[in-house]
């Protein structure tokens, strides 16, 4: 019955945002992330500033994994989880990649991605970097065949185009400098660079937020989506596929929402 309840729900995006919003209203604190506040676009940079290390704090990867042992849990069974079928969906679908591919993803947390990887049977040859050494340590734990590293995503210190497919893993909201995070994704992607569940605005600017994400403070930026392409194309990515994970319009105004999207980029050799 709750197995098919959440497949009812994931084919629904609105419903399913208008669900989690109602969850946040009733149990504060029980979502991964709460409590929103936009900040004044005067105040962003220097709260921003303030709040970059968030991720680093000890307590988080304990708390993120026991969700995500749950998700992966449904996922071994078969069952729909959206944010692990829409990478699997992307990189199944990738074109052009040699045997044993490999792959990067930057701002791996506990190293999961590596899990839902190998659970739906893709050839990849996997290695994860943060720049949160607890979240690193967790995953070394638990995936102790794999590589994983201690990287900023500001300033890899990988090879030019080392790895076949990079994916920029749901952290660039958290990043100030997301400009040269996306630059240095380019930089060591060699065919392809993935960035995933990237929140987006229509017809706004880019939005900063105060947030709580597993009860720790933090900054969440929310990117205007023809800027945020521009600066993918500013860096030789061209996007060649999008998978949206939820997208709300306003009712009174629907050149104006937000949506949640994961973009496919080809890296384009000039």
């Amino acid at each position: 019955m709750l197995s098919t309840m959440r497949t009812v729900i994931n084919r629904f995006p609105k419903l399913k945002a208008r669900l989690k919003h109602l969850r946040e209203a009733l149990l504060p604190g029980a979502s991964v992330s709460s409590h929103y506040i936009e900040m004044d676009q005067a105040e962003a940079p220097t709260e921003a500033a303030r709040l970059r290390s968030a991720w680093q704090a000890d307590e988080l990867p304990r708390r993120q994994r026991g969700l995500v042992d749950r998700q992966l849990e449904e996922f071994r069974r078969g069952r729909p989880v959206d944010v692990f079928d829409v990478l699997v969906r992307a990189l199944r679908e990738l074109q052009g990649l040699p045997p044993d591919a490999s792959v990067l993803e930057i701002g791996c947390s506990s190293g999961f991605y590596s899990e839902v990887i190998d659970i739906a049977g893709l050839p990849f040859t996997y290695t994860g970097c943060d720049y949160s050494e607890a979240f690193i340590a967790l995953a070394r734990e638990k995936y102790p065949a794999l590589r994983f590293d201690v990287e900023d995503a500001t300033a890899l210190r990988y090879r030019d185009n080392a790895f076949d497919v990079v994916i920029s893993g749901c952290c660039l909201l958290h990043i100030p400098e997301y400009a040269q995070a996306v630059a240095e994704t380019a930089r060591v992607a060699r065919h392809y660079a993935i960035f995933h569940r990237t929140p987006v605005l229509i017809g706004h600017t880019n939005k900063h937020f105060r947030k709580q994400a597993y009860g720790v403070e933090t900054v969440e930026i929310h990117f205007n989506e023809p800027d945020f392409i521009d600066l993918l194309k500013l860096h030789h990515l061209d996007v060649v596929a999008t998978y949206t994970l939820n997208e709300e319009r306003d009712s009174l105004n629907p050149l104006q929402g937000n949506a949640n999207r994961t973009y496919v980029c080809r890296k384009v050799v000039s």
